[in-house]
């Protein structure tokens, strides 16, 4: 029998699909542009927005009717409901080959999950949200626990992880900025590019979200409108995309709810096809937020039908319909039927959604859906121990004034606060715990979870450790405070153990959905936290949350602050150590936490008019300032080459490396994290006063120094001016090596000469740093 060119390994990918597509009927390629999501819940506790009024449940009849044309993605087998990992990974290699039996092709779908904290799945490791990888600084460790999920992911027979988000904080009330990395670009790429590295190299398809513009919603309310200028937008929030495009090689991007300015990304040529392919050279696939191309229709109102919506988003360039068949189907064939639609449109997504299925091995002939691994353990030992050590950096000590931290091992502590004995505190609102599981009430968590009370009491055995709750996350009800005020009045110190419950869609005071007024925290445990100062006993306040809470009002009031990000499920045993000093504090804020609750939204990246002055009454400077971050050693920065000396010429095409020497002067191990930021006194348009433009974590043991090399290039004080081009202008600039965002060490001038210039697209995104030994 003679193997059909498609079918042949031995040739190109791209001359395999054209035979295949010469081969389909118009049914046949539209089916390869939409997913099925068998399960999904039609009632108000969906997990994906609208998704009680935009699912129906599939019967098998129409299941099998549909599979008869191939099928292009399965939907969450795994993220929907409780599964047995083994029974899933069986039961999906049952349904592909249904699909590929079904079919005239044989062509199996590509099945997708989400993996925003680990593999949202029953079981699976919940690893700490985006926001603790920031806190972390440092990529590798980033890269390898993708890599991790990746492998799980694979061994169940997934083949598309919908991660990393890319999105640039720019409001903290937003609910899921703790999806994000944080409010800087340069970090949300690096870090995002190194998650996608990671996952990619597992063989998993990454999948870039939410591109673009999503954080920048007007009043932080989920899906409202973005009034981001051309500057903003390009120098702000499109960045991180451009660098896990190059430089992480992600090879799918899901298109993003918002509309920008009235064109909704969904229905936006000029983002989806113009820009993220004519310019940045992107092959892959474009997919939709999840009824994305529906909301065109009912929510977005630029198309009067499910037809007009089709074609809106398939000449804008998304190719595949996620997460279930509505637009995509019948609507779509009728209309290109009837001359409505190009077939065109058709044809160019069906070849980039098969070229990947050909780059995935779905169109090889001995491809196989059944897992390689006999057994399937997706938490396990290993697993676990990754989990910790990313818990352990994301920890930030924000404030140890007094050195009450760390606690004496044999102290008599009061724990107090209502996420101090709740193991759902370590998980944000994609864990699968919080996600899926509270609609399954009688089904065991899957994993173990230590909560910090239990962590605390087998960290330190000989401490006496009482517990009171206090209040609940945002029960109004103070009638817990008089035990909380008892049981801190009795001990030597108070742990304050605060913060927020993820869900969704309002149903938590973080994650998707679950917006807030301002950045008060929630509920009454404000007014718990005064009335455990109120006793006089020294109060450390611990933070489990997904966004920074104003603490201005304890300044000077606490005798310590330690700040984490939703942990994940090693995150009790990771605050525990750091609260014993086992751990010695390394993380750095990727987000400023405000003083005052209002007065938002803030940044670090504000140009001089957003800054504290006294043309207003109000001051937006942070209490703690983006990358701040304390330790329970000490170090020493050293000046060397040229930092703090006179003005250095280069051209605007040119280079210089800024060195400095960091020496650990303290009696114990310990990391500091160097930072890089770009100060440009005059431009042809308003700047930020500083932006990050590199860092670099460094390990110390107790003396030793390293020298910390930033090779910069001036493709990094790139920016766009008035005309919308990005350039490199001539003028003074300013490096400096800094603690933190407001935390300067040292300085290095430079005068750019030459003409400006225009930075191509293959401009340099990343500082290449270099650690080296300290000079003699």
């Amino acid at each position: 029998m003679t193997t059909a060119p498609w079918r042949d390994p031995a040739l190109p990918a791209a001359a395999r699909v054209d035979d295949l597509l010469s081969r389909m009927t118009l049914q046949e390629k539209t089916a390869q542009l939409y997913g099925v999501w068998v399960g999904a819940a039609s009632d108000g506790e969906g997990v994906a927005p609208h998704q009680h009024d935009m699912t129906a449940d599939s019967s098998d009849e129409e299941w099998d009717e549909l599979i008869t044309l191939g099928l292009g993605q399965l939907t969450r087998s795994f993220g929907t409901a409780p599964v047995d990992p083994a029974l899933g990974a069986q039961a999906l290699a049952r349904a592909q080959r249904r699909i590929a039996a079904a079919g005239r092709f044989g062509i199996p779908a590509v099945a997708h999950e989400e993996c925003l904290a680990g593999f949202t799945a029953w079981q699976a490791t919940a690893y700490p949200v985006p926001l603790a990888w920031g806190a972390t600084f440092n990529p590798p460790l980033v890269e390898e626990m993708a890599r991790r999920i990746g492998q799980d992911l694979r061994s169940v027979g997934v083949h598309q992880g919908l991660a990393p988000v890319l999105d640039v904080v720019r409001d903290p009330r937003w609910g899921r900025v703790e999806e994000t990395v944080g409010e800087d670009p340069y970090l949300v790429g690096t870090v995002g590019a190194a998650y996608v590295r990671g996952l990619e190299s597992a063989g998993v398809v990454a999948t870039l979200k939410h591109f673009a513009g999503y954080a920048s919603s007007a009043g932080a309310r989920n899906l409202a409108p973005v009034r981001a200028g051309i500057r903003e937008f390009a120098d702000v929030t499109l960045p991180p995309f451009e660098m896990a495009l190059r430089e992480g090689g992600a090879r799918s991007v899901m298109a993003a709810y918002n509309e920008t300015d009235g064109v909704p990304a969904s229905a936006d040529p000029a983002l989806l096809t113009e820009l993220l392919r004519e310019q940045w050279g992107f092959t892959g696939t474009v997919v939709a937020d999840y009824f994305g191309i529906g909301f065109l229709q009912t929510l977005h109102r630029v198309a009067g039908s499910p037809a007009e919506a089709a074609h809106a988003a398939l000449a804008a360039g998304i190719d595949v319909e996620l997460p279930t068949v509505r637009c995509y189907g019948k609507p779509l064939v009728e209309a290109v039927r009837s001359g409505e639609i190009p077939q065109e449109l058709v044809d160019r997504a069906a070849r980039r959604v098969l070229l990947q299925k050909c780059e995935l091995g779905l169109l090889d002939e001995g491809w196989t859906p059944e897992p390689a691994a006999a057994r399937i353990d997706l938490d396990s030992p290993a697993n676990r121990a990754l989990a910790r050590r990313v818990a352990e950096e994301s920890v930030v000590l924000l404030d140890n004034p007094d050195g009450v931290l760390p606690l004496p091992p044999d102290a008599r502590i009061a724990v107090v606060g209502p996420r101090a004995a709740d193991a759902l505190a370590m998980l944000g609102c994609y864990s699968f715990p919080s996600h899926v599981l509270t609609h399954h009430p009688e089904v065991p968590m899957g994993i173990e979870i230590p909560t910090v009370l239990e962590a605390l009491r087998a960290e330190l055995p000989d401490a006496k450790v009482t517990f009171a709750q206090g209040c609940g996350v945002l029960d109004p009800d103070p009638a817990g405070f008089e035990e909380a005020v008892a049981r801190a009045s009795e001990a030597d110190v108070c742990l304050a153990v605060l913060g927020d419950r993820a869900g969704l869609f309002g149903r938590g005071t973080s994650g998707e959905g679950c917006d807030v007024t301002d950045l008060r925290l929630p509920g009454v445990q404000g007014d718990l936290l005064d009335a455990l100062v109120a006793t006089g006993v020294p109060v450390v306040l611990v933070l489990l949350t997904g966004r920074p809470y104003a603490l201005g009002r304890w300044d000077g009031r606490l005798a310590a602050v330690v700040q984490a990000f939703f942990p994940g499920e090693e995150g009790g045993p990771a605050v525990a150590g750091v609260l014993s000093g086992r751990v010695n504090p390394s993380g750095r804020l990727p987000v400023s936490v405000p003083r005052v609750p209002g007065g938002q939204p803030w940044t670090y990246l504000q140009p001089p008019l957003g800054l504290a002055g006294e043309v207003s009454n109000l001051d937006p400077t942070p209490l703690y300032a983006f990358g701040h971050g304390r330790s329970y050693t000490s170090f020493a920065w050293e000046s060397v080459d040229s930092v703090d000396s006179a003005e250095t010429e280069i051209g605007t095409d040119g280079s210089y490396d800024v060195s400095v020497t960091v020496r650990n002067t303290g009696e114990r191990a310990g990391a500091e994290v160097v930072q890089l930021y770009l100060h440009d006194p005059v431009a042809s348009v308003t700047r930020p006063d500083v932006r990050l433009i590199g860092y670099q974590r460094v390990e110390l043991a107790a003396g030793e120094a390293s020298r910390v090399t930033f090779r910069f290039h001036t493709d990094l004080s790139s920016f766009t001016d008035r005309s919308g081009r990005r350039v490199v202008e001539p003028g003074v600039l300013e490096l400096r090596l800094a603690a933190s965002s407001a935390d300067v060490r040292h300085t290095a001038r430079l005068k750019l000469t030459g003409p400006v210039r225009e930075p191509g697209t293959d401009r340099r995104l990343r500082c290449v740093t270099e650690v080296s030994a300290a000079p003699e």
